[in-house]
C-alpha cells in the first residue's frame, strides 16, 4: 500500500485562541493606567477579531468570501502588532520578555 502524505495542519483556529488568551494575560499585568487601559482594550478587541474572522473566513461561502476574511485577519494582526509595540513596559523585564515569547 502507498503511503500519501497527508496535507499540513495549521491549526490557525487554536493557534488564534492561544494567541488571544496570551495577550489578555498580558495586558492584566499591566499596570492601571488610563493609557494601559486604552491601549489594552484595542489590543484585545484586535487579538480576538483575528480568530473570530478565521472561523467566519472557514464558513465562507464563496472563494471570494474567504479572502475578504482572510484579508481582515491580515490587518486585524497588523493592528495587533501596532498595539503590543505601542504600549511601553516600562522597563519591566518580565513584561517586555512575555512579549517577545
Amino acid at each position: 500500500m502507498i503511503e500519501t502524505k497527508s496535507p499540513k495542519i495549521y491549526d490557525l483556529e487554536e493557534r488564534t485562541l492561544k494567541f488571544a488568551k496570551q495577550v489578555r494575560n498580558y495586558v492584566g499585568r499591566f499596570s492601571k493606567t488610563i493609557a494601559s487601559i486604552e491601549d489594552g482594550k484595542q489590543l484585545i478587541r484586535s487579538s480576538g477579531s483575528i480568530g473570530a474572522n478565521y472561523i467566519e473566513a472557514n464558513e465562507a461561502l464563496s472563494r471570494k468570501d474567504f479572502l475578504v476574511r482572510v484579508k481582515i485577519c491580515r490587518k486585524e494582526a497588523k493592528e495587533s502588532r501596532y498595539w503590543l509595540n505601542l504600549m511601553d513596559d516600562n522597563g519591566n523585564q518580565d513584561l517586555r520578555a512575555r512579549r517577545e515569547d
